[in-house]
């Protein structure tokens, strides 16, 4: 399971207007940050974002999947879901979408109260000559 730098790039351009766009190695991809919040992960080359009980029926009108993986026999399921299709098509679908997985992290963030210091992450560079 790997992210290409390509399509990293490519995301991150996409994601450029929301601000510095933090990276970091999460599970087998690359988790994406925004004001030390997670609402983005990147795995072998796909999107998931964010879900909260307020955006989920959004995923789920439109039948997108749930991460979920396999730990000790048994399936995990996050609560992130895959990007639709045409969010990697489209900067502006892709920026509303993750709009609203950075609504959730918001939100998770301010169930939690007093949240930890945010781990420093630096805004990767695209590897894209102009």
């Amino acid at each position: 399971m790997a992210v290409s730098s390509e399509y990293l790039d490519y995301l991150l351009e996409g994601l450029a207007p929301l601000g510095p766009v933090g990276v970091r190695r999460m599970f087998s991809g690359k988790g994406l940050f925004l004001d030390g919040m997670m609402f983005a992960i990147v795995i072998d080359d796909e999107l998931w974002l964010k879900v909260d009980g307020e955006n989920r029926p959004r995923f789920l009108a439109r039948d997108l999947a749930p991460f979920s993986y396999q730990r000790a026999g048994k399936t995990a399921t996050m609560n992130y879901y895959r990007a639709p299709e045409e969010a990697l098509d489209s900067p502006d679908v892709l920026l509303d979408w993750a709009r609203s997985a950075l609504g959730a992290a918001l939100r998770a963030r301010a169930a939690q109260g007093n949240p930890r210091p945010p781990k420093p992450t630096r805004p990767r560079r695209s590897r894209l000559r102009t």
